[in-house]
């Protein structure tokens, strides 16, 4: 079908199918504009906020915008946050604010397509690389491999697999935490019916966690809700099953819980399994 397109069909194909499965939301909401009343109300005195820049295409420079949350104790442990599809991090707050208070400081990336990063057409390329450059903004804010995790949610997830597939567990970070996540992008197209299933058989977007999962030599902790319309929780128990014996995952099941959901379906235990995951990493020996 592809090659019947040509050239320019293969290349509009590809920025729409991206559009379409990746819904990138450049910019903010309303009321997070400089020196916006929200905007003041979410971020404190030691918070920052910053773009940096990374190589475009065609020999462009593009924008990538990073979050800086830390704690009170520069000790804490640090999570690299990975968000997925649509929401860009201002809409994903309320999942970083419920992270921060179970103990972590937090290094947030906008990929380019979403929020203050550059308004272009994401790839699975851009993405993994926005993620590699957001790692080493984290690795020089807390030192201690032990005492870093990464976390992806949805799409995150994939990014979050890619990522710590090409670094090793305990020399590199910590643990590896997913929420919500899944197999691989066709697979959910497929899960959404017969459109979804066309979707998947024509798509080339990848993000192949359940072929990757199985370099994963580091804790792995998953999380997902068994009222996911989005990515159905038997695509997470299937990648959950592929990880490796090393890994050892924790699989944290929320009754009732959606796709984004989890902190506000669940709060108490979705507090009480991140408190614990940072307890290891405080108590992480050589």
């Amino acid at each position: 079908m592809l090659a019947l397109l040509g050239l320019g069909g293969c290349a509009w194909f590809s920025e729409h199918q991206s559009l379409w499965a990746l819904r990138p939301t450049p910019g903010r909401p309303a009321g997070y504009e400089e020196g916006g009343e929200r905007l003041r109300a979410d971020f404190g005195p030691g918070d920052r906020r910053w773009r940096v820049d990374v190589p475009g295409a065609e020999g462009r420079t593009d924008r990538l915008a990073l979050w800086w949350l830390p704690q009170p104790d520069p000790d804490a442990p640090a999570l690299l946050y990975l968000h997925g599809t649509f929401r860009n991090l201002y809409q994903n707050l309320p999942k970083i604010r419920a992270l921060r208070e179970a103990g972590f400081a937090i290094l947030a990336v906008d990929y380019r397509g979403w929020g203050d990063s550059s308004a272009i057409v994401p790839t699975e390329a851009s993405i993994d690389a926005d993620a590699r450059r957001a790692w080493d903004e984290l690795e020089r804010r807390q030192p201690d491999p032990r005492r870093r995790a990464i976390y992806g949610h949805s799409l995150g997830g994939a990014v979050a697999v890619w990522l710590a597939a090409t670094l090793h567990g305990g020399s590199d970070y910590g643990e590896l935490v997913l929420e919500s996540t899944f197999t691989r992008l066709p697979d959910v197209a497929a899960a959404a019916g017969f459109w979804g299933h066309l979707a998947a058989a024509v798509t080339t977007l990848d993000f192949d966690s359940i072929d990757r999962i199985g370099r994963i030599d580091a804790p792995l902790l998953m999380l997902h809700g068994d009222h996911d319309r989005t990515v159905p929780i038997a695509l997470g128990r299937r990648l959950r099953d592929a990880a490796p014996p090393r890994a050892a995952v924790q699989w944290v099941e929320i009754a009732g819980g959606g796709h984004s959901d989890l902190q506000s379906v669940a709060p108490e235990r979705y507090q009480r399994v991140f408190r614990d995951l940072a307890t290891r990493l405080r108590e992480a020996h050589p």
